[in-house]
């Protein structure tokens, strides 16, 4: 028994996730952003794995917009919190190393 190719199904194309940047508001692929977060217990941080559990905001990981997102205050208002200074110093300093730290600047 074998199947044509006309008898076969194709595969539906992989549809990947699409999020926003709170400054550009540019429309990317999720993997193409940096998340911060506010965790429940309202602390805010960067996510490195873009899967911790809290309320996300979503910067360009290239860095062009944290100046921007800083100045206009869009990562607090999408969030509902403040940012802490350790993590305005570092946005307002230098790219985030994709596995959780920052790039020396």
């Amino acid at each position: 028994m074998t199947t044509s190719a006309s008898q076969r199904q194709a595969l539906p194309a992989r549809k990947f996730p699409v999020r926003t940047c709170v400054a550009c508001r540019t429309e990317r692929q999720k993997r193409e952003f940096v998340r911060v977060v506010r965790a429940p217990d309202g602390s805010v941080s960067l996510d490195s794995t873009g899967r911790a559990s809290g309320r996300g905001a979503y910067l360009c990981a290239d860095g062009t917009c944290w100046q921007t997102a800083l100045k206009k205050s869009s990562i607090e208002r999408a969030l509902g919190a403040s940012l802490p200074a350790a993590l305005r110093e570092q946005l307002a300093q230098g790219s985030v190393d994709r596995q959780g730290g920052m790039n020396g600047s």
